[in-house]
């Protein structure tokens, strides 16, 4: 089934009056400290995508979900300096610039033009206050938290190993050892025994280095013993939400709020096996775009995505969970109103934010 176009305005947004510029590396340097690029997908190519020659400026920036010709045409019309695609307008490997590929041809238009292009995409789909815990309130006050937790950047220490070795290493070993970027050395003794022990915290690279300087020594070596450090998940960031409703809703009044919510007349919807729209809904689980992967098996009266495959759904519907369906790009495009907010308070309103009004999703109802 296709979809009609959205309720809200299709207004050009500017959340801020344009007073300043800034350099785009640091407009880039704080849109990457609103969604850190490490904590995107592996798959996904994120970050800055298209950089004309510096210095550039920024003044004005449009935001999108998908770079389209036309959408470019817009922001060259609305003299942007930057536009932000929420989906990676270079994806897979470009052999060559031409103008007989569209996607080529963006390229090429946003070179000639001098206009920057960033995507944010997963990386916006794990922070906390990103698309899926927008997506996530189209039921209203819920406790949600991630489907699939991502892990801390970094180590709180800075360090991803401990290794441990005999205490009684030549001076020469040990100050080696020491002198390595990225450890941190220290002795201890044993309890009730006789010597030492040597304690290095230290990087990846370092460990490498350390492992061998003492395979110099093999008695040294073969006492150590290496403890490989997790990085701690973070409880308000990841893939997807299960939102937890402080009180149960039938699957009709469920429905009639995501149309609301992400501003459509219509949707699609497959009931879970035994399931009608007069059962409740107490727990919801949301992946924006494609959630099937993060979705598959989770327990939720109702699953609520852009789009699964015909197979998917029916696993989910034997499963007596129900499916709404309301297009990849219409369980995104809403937060890009969120989304200028924030990257307005991120760059202090030097930076004039607009929202495409020619962004829309390419199935419609006919």
């Amino acid at each position: 089934m296709l979809h009609c176009r959205p309720l809200w305005p299709r207004l050009l947004l500017s959340v801020s009056p344009c007073r300043h510029m800034m350099d785009l590396s640091s407009v880039v340097s704080r849109l990457e400290a609103l969604a850190p690029p490490a904590l995107a997908e592996s798959w996904d190519n994120v970050g800055l995508l298209v950089e004309p020659s510096p210095p550039h400026q920024v003044r004005k920036m449009l935001l999108t979900n998908d770079l389209t010709e036309d959408v470019l045409q817009e922001a060259l019309a609305a003299r942007a300096d930057l536009l932000l695609s929420y989906h990676p307008p270079i994806f897979r490997p470009l052999k060559r610039l031409t103008c007989g590929s569209w996607k080529e041809r963006l390229v090429v238009t946003a070179l000639e033009k001098r206009l920057a292009i960033y995507s944010p995409h997963t990386a916006c789909d794990a922070i906390a206050n990103g698309v899926n815990d927008w997506l996530g309130r189209a039921l209203g006050a819920c406790v949600s938290v991630p489907l699939r937790p991502s892990t801390a950047i970094s180590h709180p220490s800075g360090y991803g190993h401990i290794l441990e070795f005999r205490g009684d290493v030549s001076e020469s070993v040990l100050s080696r050892v020491s002198a390595l970027q990225g450890a941190c050395v220290r002795t201890y003794p044993l309890r009730g025994e006789e010597g030492a022990r040597v304690r290095l915290s230290c990087s990846h690279n370092a460990l490498r280095h350390a492992l061998t300087i003492l395979a110099e020594d093999p008695e040294v070596y073969r006492s150590a013993e290496l403890l490989t450090l997790q990085k701690h998940p973070l409880l308000d960031t990841g893939m997807g939400r299960l939102c937890t409703l402080s009180e149960p809703i039938s699957t009709a009044a469920a429905v009639e709020r995501i149309k609301s919510h992400v501003g459509l007349k219509h949707l699609r919807l497959a009931l879970g096996r035994g399931k009608s729209l007069e059962s409740p809904v107490s727990v919801m689980a949301v992946c924006a775009g494609s959630g099937s992967s993060v979705l598959s098996g989770v327990p939720a009266d109702l699953y609520l995505t852009g789009e699964m495959s015909h197979h998917e759904v029916l696993d989910a519907v034997a499963e007596g969970r129900s499916v709404v369906l309301c297009e990849h790009s219409n369980s995104e495009r809403g937060y890009l109103l969120e989304l200028a907010g924030q990257i307005t308070q991120r760059l202090e309103g030097k930076v004039d934010v607009l929202v495409s009004q020619t962004d829309r999703d390419p199935l419609q109802v006919v």
